[in-house]
C-alpha cells in the first residue's frame, strides 16, 4: 500500500495550522478526523471524512 498525506496547510483555517499527517490511508483518515474535530472545531460527520478522504495525496517516502 501507498502512503497517503494530508497537509493542512492547503485548507484554509482560522488558526493558520501547519499539521502534516502521514501514513496508511485510512490511519490518516482516522487522525485527520480528531485533528479536524479537536483542533479545527468541526463535527466528525460522513461529510467531514469524505472531504478530508478527498484531500488525500500520495506521500513521499519517509527518510530514513
Amino acid at each position: 500500500m501507498s502512503r497517503r498525506m494530508v497537509d493542512c496547510r492547503t485548507i484554509p483555517s482560522e488558526i493558520n495550522c501547519t499539521l502534516t499527517i502521514a501514513g496508511e490511508e485510512e490511519e490518516v483518515l482516522d487522525a485527520a478526523v480528531m485533528h479536524a474535530v479537536d483542533k479545527h472545531g468541526h463535527a466528525n460527520t460522513p461529510r467531514l471524512r469524505e472531504a478530508i478522504r478527498a484531500s488525500l495525496v500520495d506521500a513521499e517516502p519517509a527518510l530514513a
